[in-house]
């Protein structure tokens, strides 16, 4: 049991996640973490994930997803599944906060946040973060330079 408001919180990609549970207490099957995404702020770069599965379920406001090429908008109740080797990335272009639940299977991605996190304040290094992500099977999809 874990109240509502509880859990490990983890500073990674510009976005407040709260770690509900993880692979320690999952056997490996899978991690869970809550997403709050402030109004106007944008969630991670365009990425890839190639060992894991991930789905959203959006608990309230709206969150903009881009998966492969096309765009969704979730709202409260909405799920989306986010499989393996598909491009996305997720932004919040509207008014109030939206709160996501993840579920990422199997688990593993809370290593990644905290590596993520152990990098020191101030700008991000994109050498240094792309390295990090190629330790945990993600890959950065940035736009041509």
């Amino acid at each position: 049991m874990l109240p509502s408001g509880e859990g490990k919180s983890l500073g990674a990609i510009g976005v407040g996640i709260t770690m509900k549970t993880d692979g320690d207490s999952t056997r490996g099957a899978y991690s869970l973490f809550e997403y709050a995404v402030p109004a106007g702020v944008s969630g991670p770069p365009l990425h890839v994930h190639t060992r894991e599965d991930e789905s959203f379920v959006c608990l309230s406001g709206r969150l903009e997803v881009t998966l492969g090429d096309r765009k969704f908008e979730l709202v409260h109740g909405d799920y989306l599944l986010l499989p393996r080797d598909v491009p996305h990335t997720f932004n919040n272009p509207f008014e109030d906060e939206a709160r996501v639940i993840s579920v990422v299977s199997p688990a593993g991605l809370e290593e990644y946040y905290a590596a993520l996190a152990a990098l020191p304040p101030g700008p991000r290094d994109i050498g240094k973060m792309k390295a990090i992500m190629a330790d945990f099977g993600l890959e950065l999809q940035l736009p041509p330079s």
